[in-house]
């Protein structure tokens, strides 16, 4: 997917005036992603505008791939118009999902900007554009964490391809009280330090899901 705006740094703060909070809250919820990692792909890919329609024709809020669009629409049940606020903000979400399943952290963003191809194609030494490359930059603030609450413990998911893997990660696979946040230790210590470009050139990333016991605040 390609953003069709760049924007410097997504907004984080949340406004009751917010005619999406409803369904990134909805989103959140159902595929496990953190608001505020919803939030930030929405800002930076469309600036928050529904109508929008990028140079390779992703569109909507989350900006997605007309081919994406429509194995997301069939596999959760979603509307047919893509530029839908809800039904969009539901695929990208799911779509984030799948892709940090898949590559882990930072490569599911760059999955998610480049396509899977392309950011397989990196790890066998193509650089990324530099379009990928800044993109990841200005997301990697909003890595860290989840919305909810509650005592993290680290499971390791299983590397998968994306020749072999699924195109998308049934939700049971995930489960109730899975969420998305930041990685421990010596991995994650590594991302925060290195540069987007050591990072990348270290091959595939981690993929740390996290077991959180949630005790209050709803989620995406």
């Amino acid at each position: 997917m390609t953003g069709a705006a760049a924007q410097s740094a997504p907004a984080s703060s949340k406004s009751v005036d917010d005619p999406y909070a409803a369904h990134i809250a909805e989103a959140s919820h159902r595929f496990r992603v953190p608001q505020r990692w919803i939030r930030a792909v929405m800002y930076l890919e469309s600036a928050r505008d529904p109508r929008a329609v990028s140079r390779k024709g992703a569109v909507g809020l989350m900006q997605i791939m007309p081919a994406t669009w429509a194995e997301l629409r069939l596999r959760h049940q979603l509307g047919r118009d893509p530029y839908d606020p809800r039904d969009n903000i539901l695929a990208g979400t799911a779509y984030l999902r799948e892709l940090f399943d898949r590559y882990g952290s930072p490569g599911f963003l760059a999955a998610y900007n480049a396509g899977p191809r392309r950011y397989e194609a990196s790890l066998k030494g193509r650089p990324l554009p530099a379009e990928t490359r800044a993109y990841v930059a200005k997301l990697r603030p909003f890595w860290g964490g989840g919305d909810a609450p509650g005592s993290l413990t680290a499971v390791h998911a299983k590397a998968v391809s994306w020749r072999i893997a699924p195109l998308f990660v049934p939700q049971s696979a995930s489960g109730p009280g899975w969420d998305l946040a930041r990685g421990q230790g010596a991995s994650a210590a590594h991302s925060v330090a290195a540069s987007v470009g050591d990072v990348f050139a270290a091959g595939p990333q981690r993929r740390e899901l996290f077991v959180v016991s949630e005790t209050g605040a709803s989620v995406r």
